[in-house]
């Protein structure tokens, strides 16, 4: 096993007018502080609409699901969009189990992003 660091990757890339960041690894007790510092920075520094491809992510927890909560509701604080890229796999049933695939707005792909 690795260091927290090392378990999850974060990179930003604009797509299609939205501000996306790709996560891949695990998001858990020891990543999620990492996962939300990048979503709060990328909201407040890139604004109106953010992408989270979650589709390189095997492993998320719900301390996963509170950052994401929080972001998406930051960013609708703000006038913002907030979506996340999940086509299948663990994190597509964890947001199923939990009903959040209908508080998200979840596309299978970033080309589905609305424009």
């Amino acid at each position: 096993m690795g260091t927290p660091e090392m378990d999850l990757q974060i990179e930003r890339a604009a797509h299609a007018g939205w501000q996306g960041m790709c996560v891949r690894g695990e998001i858990d007790l020891y990543t999620a502080p990492a996962l939300r510092d990048a979503l709060m920075s990328a909201i407040e520094d890139d604004g109106d609409r953010l992408a989270v491809d979650l589709t390189g992510v095997r492993f998320m927890d719900s301390m996963g699901l509170g950052v994401l909560i929080g972001a998406r509701r930051r960013a609708t604080e703000r006038g913002g969009g907030f979506a996340l890229v999940c086509t299948e796999g663990p994190v597509l049933r964890v947001l199923d189990v939990s009903g959040l695939t209908k508080v998200f707005d979840v596309v299978g792909a970033r080309e589905d992003l609305p424009a």
